[in-house]
């Protein structure tokens, strides 16, 4: 909670007066460039949570000698996707394709190498969240928690340091790529740490069985990872497109302060998967007690939090940025608290689905809402601008969870076993 919570005590000082400082373009660019790293995670395709999962399988088990060769065999299949990523962002700005991205205060030349930078990102977050993954394995939520602490700090504080000195969106945009290339040296430390004390050697070590194994997860992760986080971010680059990058930033701001609030689900979710993951191989109906009482505390504590949050929307974005929101801002973000409340529930089912190893599941429920969100989209904000947007992600989410939590539900009856019922459902 610790480490989810003081990045946005941060972003809650610094994001006004960045916002002042450079300008609403210019920050609607920032917030694009959050979307895109975050996005960076399809590289990982799914392996991270992969390693997650079978590296807590195998302490359960007791057979710790499978994890040294399975982590470096990950880390092998996540940088050759990385460096596929990199040839496609060179072909992108070769091209001269960046030049049709609606912009009237930034340069054309401040584009093309504010991209050329956040391209060099990508491998950075795609290798920190396998290295992430071998850590939650082994429970380190302290190490990750200071690390995400400090890595959210920066995300928020560098571009601000930056620019009281200057406003070029290049450099802006290098305080975050030196930001994600401190946090995966410190990833890669904690990893190995974890490994050392297990007594084993983290070696270079591919292994062909391996990559099955973790496809065998992480294959139908794999979709979910190229399109869950286009799910997430797929509205501020339809509002960027379709409206303007000013109106990113009229998004953005009640957006974020409604789904930070899910600090809660994100503490809770990341212990619960990789804890569930180890209880799963030694007994089922303890796993399965836990689970409950988890998503119980979630179920009520963001009831609560999403309520308070609803009724102080207004308040809140007028004390904190009152000169760069509008009424429809405040919309904005009454409809994402409703949102958020039924993205809490789902993100619980989808953590014990994937401690399941029911990963073909989450993946069909995104390629189903994928069509239907774009459509959405593109209907919604024709329709009502920002306010689509957010009307949009609401419906989103809510097919999203009442499909999670109809599998759940059947997965129950049938003691986890019976995979065959799960994809009737889908």
């Amino acid at each position: 909670m610790l480490g989810l919570l003081f990045p946005l005590v941060i972003a809650a000082v610094s994001v006004p007066s960045l916002i002042e400082s450079i300008g609403v373009e210019r920050f609607g660019f920032i917030a694009l460039a959050w979307a895109a790293i975050g996005y960076a995670s399809i590289l990982d395709l799914g392996i991270g949570r992969g390693v997650t999962q079978k590296v807590a399988g195998y302490i359960g088990l007791k057979e710790q000698h499978h994890i040294s060769p399975l982590v470096s065999t990950a880390l092998s299949l996540t940088s050759i996707f990385s460096a596929i990523s990199l040839v496609v962002v060179i072909v992108f700005l070769s091209t001269d394709a960046y030049t049709h991205i609606p912009h009237s205060d930034v340069s054309s030349h401040e584009l093309k190498w504010s991209i050329a930078l956040l391209a060099l990102a990508i491998p950075l977050q795609a290798l920190s969240a396998t290295y992430k993954g071998v850590n939650e394995a082994y429970l380190n939520f302290k190490g990750i928690s200071i690390l995400r602490m400090m890595l959210g700090a920066a995300n928020f504080g560098l571009p601000y340091l930056v620019s009281i000195y200057s406003q070029n969106l290049m450099w802006l945009i290098a305080s975050l790529v030196f930001s994600r290339l401190v946090a995966f040296f410190v990833y890669q430390f904690f990893a190995r740490q974890q490994l050392r004390q297990a007594n084993l050697i983290a070696s270079f070590s591919f292994q062909l069985s391996f990559v099955k194994e973790l496809f065998s997860f992480s294959g139908w992760v794999t979709l979910s990872s190229v399109i869950g986080p286009f799910l997430v971010q797929a509205d501020r680059f339809f509002i960027s497109m379709l409206i303007s990058a000013s109106a990113v930033t009229l998004y953005v701001i009640p957006y974020e302060i409604s789904v930070q609030s899910l600090v809660l689900v994100g503490a809770i979710s990341s212990v619960a998967f990789p804890s569930i993951s180890r209880l799963i191989t030694a007994d089922k109906q303890q796993a399965s007690a836990v689970f409950k009482r988890w998503l119980l505390i979630v179920i009520v504590g963001m009831a609560v939090v999403c309520s308070i949050l609803f009724l102080l929307m207004p308040f809140v974005l007028r004390l904190w940025v009152g000169e760069f929101v509008d009424e429809s801002s405040i919309s904005v973000g009454k409809i994402m608290c409703v949102g958020v409340y039924v993205n809490a529930v789902g993100a619980m089912l989808y953590a014990w689905l994937h401690a399941n190893g029911k990963t073909k599941v989450t993946a069909l429920a995104h390629c189903f809402e994928l069509p239907v969100f774009l459509c959405l989209l593109y209907l919604f904000i024709s329709q009502w601008g920002i306010v689509g947007a957010a009307l949009a992600w609401v419906v989103r989410v809510t097919i999203d969870t009442l499909i999670l939590a109809v599998v759940s539900y059947r997965l129950n009856l049938n003691g986890g076993d019976s995979l065959e019922s799960v994809q009737n459902v889908s």
